[in-house]
């Protein structure tokens, strides 16, 4: 496992402490779980972003258009 150090402003660190002393779970914890979580995000926009056109093009321009064929 790779080890990355990164500053937190006092604020952000004792947020991320109070979190993590509710949750009995650690700093490190938290924080790879939001980077995975950001991560997924991420590839979900760009995902969304390269479909899009695709989508538009079949007809698909909201979220309705695609759950009432899909869902």
């Amino acid at each position: 496992m790779a080890t990355l150090t990164i500053r937190l402003d006092d604020e952000l660190d004792s947020t991320l402490s109070q979190l993590a002393q509710r949750t009995h779970r650690t700093k490190s914890d938290l924080v790879r779980e939001m980077l995975r979580r950001e991560a997924a995000r991420a590839e979900l926009r760009r995902s969304n972003a390269l479909l899009r056109p695709f989508a538009e093009r079949a007809g698909y321009l909201t979220d309705e258009d695609f759950f009432r064929d899909f869902a």
